[in-house]
C-alpha cells in the first residue's frame, strides 16, 4: 500500500508540476467548473424530451437518476470512509504543489466528478451508441478532460480519479441497464 500511494503522488506531481504550463493554468479550472459544463448537461435534457417524447422524459428521469446515485454514493458514502485528504490539503505534498483553485475541506477519494461524469458518460454510450456512434469518442473524452482537470488543478490524486471513473462507469451502465428492461425502452437498441 504505501508503494501504491507513493506512486499516486509522483503521478499527481507529474501532471500537476510536470505539465505546467500558462494555457492548462487558465484552461483547466474552467474544465473542472460545474459552470463550464452544466449547459452541456441542459442541453441533452432538452434534447431528450425534445426528440424522444415521453421516452426522452424517461432518460432525463434515469439520467438525473444516474447523476444522483453516484453523487450520493461518492460523497457521501465512500469519502467519509476512506477519509483520504486531498493534495492541496496533504501536509506533505501541498507546499510544493501547483494549487490552481480553491482548496476545499472535503475528502478526496474517489473523485465525485470523475464519478458523476463517467456515469452520465456510460449511461450516454449505453444508451445512444447504437444510435450514433460518435456518443463513444465525444462522452469519454468529455469525462476523462473533466477528470484530468481535478488532477491538474491539485484538488485530486489520480488514484481519486481512477476509483471514480470505475464507479462512474458501473453506475451509469447499470442505471442505462435498468431503465432498457422497462417497457418503452425494451426496442431501444433496435433502432425503433
Amino acid at each position: 500500500m504505501p508503494d501504491l500511494i507513493q506512486l499516486d503522488q509522483n503521478l499527481f506531481s507529474a501532471i500537476n508540476q510536470g505539465l505546467s504550463n500558462p494555457f492548462f493554468d487558465w484552461l483547466m479550472p474552467y474544465l473542472r467548473n460545474r459552470y463550464f459544463w452544466s449547459p452541456v448537461y441542459l442541453f441533452l435534457s432538452v434534447f431528450f424530451v425534445r426528440n424522444y417524447g415521453k421516452q426522452g422524459w424517461m432518460l432525463l428521469l434515469f439520467f438525473g437518476l444516474t447523476f444522483g446515485v453516484t453523487d450520493y454514493l461518492s460523497s457521501s458514502v465512500i469519502k467519509p470512509s476512506i477519509e483520504r485528504l486531498r493534495p492541496c490539503n496533504d501536509p506533505e505534498i501541498k507546499t510544493t504543489m501547483n494549487l490552481l483553485i480553491v482548496c476545499g475541506s472535503g475528502y478526496s477519494f474517489p473523485s465525485t466528478h470523475a464519478s458523476n461524469h463517467f456515469a452520465l458518460a456510460f449511461f450516454l454510450v449505453n444508451m445512444f451508441y447504437r444510435r450514433w456512434k460518435p456518443i463513444a469518442a465525444i462522452a469519454l473524452t468529455w469525462a476523462f478532460v473533466v477528470s484530468f482537470a481535478q488532477i491538474y488543478v491539485g484538488v485530486h490524486y489520480p488514484l481519486d480519479i481512477t476509483f471514480g471513473a470505475f464507479l462512474g462507469a458501473m453506475t451509469g451502465f447499470m442505471m442505462a441497464a435498468i431503465l432498457k428492461t422497462t417497457q418503452g425502452f425494451r426496442t431501444w437498441n433496435s433502432g425503433n
